[in-house]
């Protein structure tokens, strides 16, 4: 049985247990939650099974899933307000991904090269102190972030899914009230996985060695999926052996890092998070209880 898991929309949660996937939103105009179901889409089902190329194709399974959540999510919690059609849509992520391989893989390494001391030097030592600059460009983008008021709401609905998610792992029952005092840190978040990536990728740059800036540029574009890849069996192998020291040691970095992306939510937000959770997890055939109901 695959793992419960999910991502924070707008205003609401989107959950994913195997092929299930739901959508719950708190409508804005009546404060009622709205949960709907969503169609699962793999691409690359035959690639997906094998081990470290699955992740690269994982990985765009999930963000193309967590775009169509997105778009769903701010469909049904704001039905009135136009939204951004297809081409839209793909045209926000195209200058999304532009701009994350910009500030967090280009950036890094163009600053790291301007060092006369660094661009000449040793191989290890470039790398390692581009890897430092890219991991404090991450934290310092996540703080910032953080205290935008849009965000941080988004942040505490991140909190509210993985206090669901645990509530669910933990075999207890799926209310508000239980779910209220587990925490919102969890080792199988993506943040997680976004800490994984810039220390493997640390490693895996360093085997492109210290040449060109042009060659360093085309390394790092190349070797992505490599990085993606290697992540990705890592956490798998972290979320399936979290009952060994060593593996909870390497995972509080990226724990760590969930105190940016994460924050307490309301109780309120919780049900939200419960309502997608019971849509997943719910017996074939059967209703779903969507909400219980907090006052």
């Amino acid at each position: 049985m695959p793992p419960v898991g999910g991502q924070a929309v707008i205003e609401g949660v989107m959950m994913q247990n195997g092929d299930r996937v739901a959508v719950a939103v708190r409508r804005e105009a009546d404060g009622e939650i709205v949960v709907r179901d969503l169609p699962v889409r793999r691409r690359f089902a035959r690639l997906g099974r094998v081990p470290f190329v699955r992740g690269l194709f994982r990985l765009i399974d999930m963000v193309s899933l967590g775009i169509r959540a997105l778009n769903a999510s701010a469909t049904l919690a704001f039905p009135e307000e136009a939204q951004l059609g297809r081409g839209g849509m793909a045209l926000t992520v195209v200058a999304a991904i532009a701009l994350a391989v910009g500030g967090f893989v280009v950036l890094p390494l163009f600053i790291a090269n301007s060092v006369s001391g660094l661009r000449a030097g040793n191989a290890v030592v470039f790398n390692l102190v581009e890897g430092l600059l890219r991991v404090s460009f991450f934290l310092v983008y996540l703080f910032v972030i953080s205290r935008m008021k849009d965000v941080h709401r988004v942040f505490q609905y991140h909190g509210a899914e993985h206090k669901a998610v645990s509530t669910y792992e933990a075999g207890e029952p799926l209310t508000v009230e239980g779910a209220r005092g587990h925490t919102t840190r969890h080792p199988r978040c993506g943040t997680a996985f976004l800490m994984i990536v810039l220390v493997i990728s640390i490693l895996v740059f360093s085997l492109a060695g210290n040449p060109a800036l042009w060659l360093k540029i085309l390394s790092r574009l190349v070797l992505l999926p490599v990085v993606a890849g290697v992540s990705y069996e890592l956490l798998r192998f972290g979320g399936e052996h979290t009952q060994r020291r060593w593996v909870r040691l390497l995972t509080l970095p990226g724990l760590w890092m969930q105190r940016l992306t994460t924050a307490e939510p309301t109780d309120e937000m919780i049900e939200v998070a419960l309502a997608s959770l019971r849509r997943v997890t719910a017996p074939l055939g059967e209703p779903a209880p969507v909400a219980e109901s907090v006052h």
